[in-house]
């Protein structure tokens, strides 16, 4: 009896000490779809790893706080972040450079993904396009100007000047009404003007989602990757082509500075580059691939910022100019349109 419960004792401590001996990676990432990302990316690589990631979701301001509050003792070892917020944080010191050569599919990324922040500092794994879902039963777009139109006054949704989508529809406004470059002191003014006439100024898709379901908005701009959630619906919601082109954009990884666990954040980022994730990533409809060996059936293709074509004609706003224009149209937008 007493053998019996020292080899019981003994079975259980050997199972404890390794539960405590798992490796863990802490991970930040969108809050959008994570429960197709637990099936294709999460749980595949916990098993191939017996490791075990912990995912921190929020939106992008929430996100860059707790990286740059911890920056001292990091609790955050990767994340995935828009270029120009990796771009932020690496300006403050708060990231290190990527060894690229522990990235097996480095090369088969299109080039623009391979360093898109400079020094190395960051690595793109999805490509996404911007433009406008709307009611196609309701209302016809032709141009990002009609965001502000008669046509839609009341029945429309802008995202909010701090989130991902809002300098890009700022760009895309802009451009309609013959402007050039990052001075969008104008459209800032004529969004200010239409307050009023605008439902919301979204944060995330989900709640636009929402909204649009609900039948409370009709149009807004939105980013590819949330499309799904609108083309599933039972509501005759369209892709909009607008004259002026599609805005677009890129979402990087990045790797916080002294961290202490960068070989598993290097293989998770590695694993997540490979052609097969961003393949099965792709067909689940999460997100369009930065690896140019990916490739899907046509019917896939139409839900995704997908192939070259499309990738180059995108209208993509340097990171470099939203740094360095942000406050202004932070300060801007808080004095004209949240009043």
């Amino acid at each position: 009896m007493t053998k019996s419960f020292s080899l019981l004792a003994l079975g259980a401590a050997l199972v404890a000490s390794s539960a405590s001996a798992q490796e863990t990676l802490t991970i930040s990432v969108y809050s959008f779809a994570q429960d197709a990302y637990k099936e294709a990316l999460y749980d595949p690589f916990e098993e191939i790893c017996g490791c075990e990631l912990v995912i921190e979701t929020g939106n992008s301001v929430e996100r860059m706080a707790k990286i740059e509050a911890n920056a001292a003792d990091p609790v955050i070892d990767m994340a995935v972040i828009s270029s120009h917020d990796a771009l932020s944080l690496a300006q403050k010191g708060l990231l290190q450079p990527l060894d690229t050569s522990k990235l097996s599919s480095f090369d088969r990324l299109y080039p623009a993904a391979q360093d898109p922040i400079g020094g190395n500092m960051a690595v793109g794994y999805t490509f996404y396009a911007s433009s406008i879902v709307y009611r196609e039963d309701l209302v016809s777009i032709e141009s990002w100007a009609d965001l502000l139109g008669e046509g839609l006054a009341g029945n429309v949704a802008l995202p909010n000047i701090t989130g991902t989508q809002g300098p890009l529809t700022l760009m895309m406004l802009n451009k309609a009404a013959g402007g050039d470059g990052a001075d969008f002191s104008g459209t800032i003014s004529e969004i200010g003007a239409s307050a009023d006439d605008i439902v919301t100024f979204y944060s995330r898709s989900s709640e636009l989602a929402q909204l649009m379901n609900q039948e409370e908005v009709i149009a807004a701009p939105v980013g590819r990757f949330a499309w799904s959630r609108f083309k599933s619906s039972p509501l005759p919601f369209a892709w909009a082509d607008p004259k002026e082109g599609q805005a677009g954009g890129m979402n990087v990884m990045i790797m916080t500075a002294n961290n202490g666990n960068e070989e598993l954040a290097y293989k998770l980022m590695d694993y997540w580059l490979s052609t097969e994730v961003q393949t099965r990533v792709a067909e689940a409809l999460i997100d369009s691939p930065a690896n140019m060996d990916v490739v899907v059936s046509d019917e896939v293709a139409d839900n995704l910022t997908y192939g070259a074509d499309l990738i180059n004609s995108l209208n993509i706003l340097p990171p470099a100019q939203i740094i360095e224009n942000r406050d202004a149209w932070v300060d801007q937008w808080n004095n004209e349109v949240i009043r």
